[in-house]
């Protein structure tokens, strides 16, 4: 096996497409969150994120939402505590099993859900504005294609 030298690494390392997508997605949370605490939803981190997007509308179990964000089910539930502190989530029972809870969005967390709609139409128009139509419309279908096919 031929052996790549340190700075043909260090150039693959930055250099690929893998990289661009984190940066971007980073990018994109960033702005986000940063949108979001200018409509008064202070003190929330990617991590809250993460818990918020993988929350379905009529509720999720902890080891579901720990399984879809990728996390052990000891740190989602202290996700789950932080946010219930902060009144966007609380437990309930769930109707399928007794023995269970489901994490449900509160009065709160509806409003968040209303602001984050706008903050993600707000941050894609900026990015049609950067791009134009046709390329934001490119993106969109390349990326989806992309996803369909991995």
């Amino acid at each position: 096996m031929e052996m790549i030298d340190k700075e043909a690494i260090a150039a693959l390392r930055q250099g690929n497409i893998g990289r661009l997508f984190q940066r971007a997605a980073r990018a994109y949370s960033d702005l986000a969150l940063i949108k979001l605490r200018e409509s008064g939803h202070e003190g929330l981190t990617l991590f809250h994120t993460a818990l918020i997007s993988n929350l379905d509308l009529e509720g999720t179990r902890i080891t579901i939402l720990a399984e879809r964000a990728g996390v052990s089910k000891q740190a989602m539930g202290q996700l789950v505590a932080d946010l219930e502190q902060r009144g966007y989530i609380e437990r309930a029972p769930d109707p399928s099993d007794g023995r269970a809870s489901l994490v449900k969005f509160t009065e709160q967390g509806w409003e968040f859900l209303q602001d984050a709609y706008r903050v993600k139409q707000a941050i894609e128009a900026k990015y049609a504005e950067i791009l134009g139509e046709d390329d934001m419309n490119s993106l969109w279908e390349l990326l989806k294609k992309l996803l369909d096919n991995t």
